[in-house]
């Protein structure tokens, strides 16, 4: 069996209020199909994993439609590639929540939990949101590592920490120590920066590589 995205306290509710531009955008949405998710995109993974990693918000056709991050898009692909490839993940990944897939030792969040337009969250919404990412990383009570994807992702994190963005600027590759917590930087898997060569596959897996080195180690 999988292990489905499940709703708690720590998740924003279905009708989430807080947000009101996200929640027009929503309403939008759900009017215009009424048949995919269109709702907060919950955390997927055991709470008891030693790896978070924190994605920038649902994409419109993947996460806000299937209701599972990083599922039905082109930046599952290449996640979920990568996590199989490196033990985080065990099945087959077939871009939809009922497809098995199970992740081991890792967990998988949004900086955002709403789709925002045109993918671009405002910076009040990054604020508002962040309540649930920390409450996220305060419901792990094993976590040694987290993966930021991209900028949104790593400042959103580092102020769930309460680490300053001077002491710890973003660089794909980098690493930052947040007392038992270790964080690491990459670009978005997004199909631009993919396209474009900003991050290129090998890149990715860099990063993953040395995630489980220090997991291990």
């Amino acid at each position: 069996m999988a292990n489905p995205p499940t709703r708690d306290a720590f998740e924003p509710d279905r009708d989430c209020p807080l947000c009101p531009r996200l929640a027009g955008f929503r309403a939008e949405a759900r009017a215009k199909q009424p048949d995919w998710h269109n709702a907060p995109v919950s955390s997927f993974g055991d709470p008891n994993a030693r790896l978070l990693i924190v994605g920038l918000a649902p994409g419109m056709q993947g996460a806000n439609r299937t209701g599972r991050p990083f599922t039905g898009d082109y930046a599952g692909d290449l996640l979920y590639a990568t996590l199989l490839e490196y033990g985080f993940a065990k099945g087959v990944y077939q871009a939809r929540p009922d497809d098995g897939l199970k992740l081991i030792d890792s967990r998988i969040s949004n900086a955002v939990r709403c789709v925002p337009p045109q993918n671009k969250p405002l910076p009040a919404e990054i604020n508002t949101c962040r309540q649930f990412l920390v409450k996220t990383i305060a419901t792990m009570p094993k976590l040694r590592a987290i993966v930021a994807l991209g900028r949104i992702a790593h400042d959103s994190t580092l102020k769930a920490l309460g680490l300053r963005n001077a002491s710890a600027p973003f660089g794909h590759g980098a690493m930052h120590d947040a007392g038992a917590i270790r964080l690491y930087d990459s670009y978005h898997c997004s199909r631009y920066n993919t396209n474009t060569r900003v991050l290129t596959p090998e890149m990715f897996r860099n990063v993953f590589a040395q995630v489980r080195k220090d997991l291990d180690s």
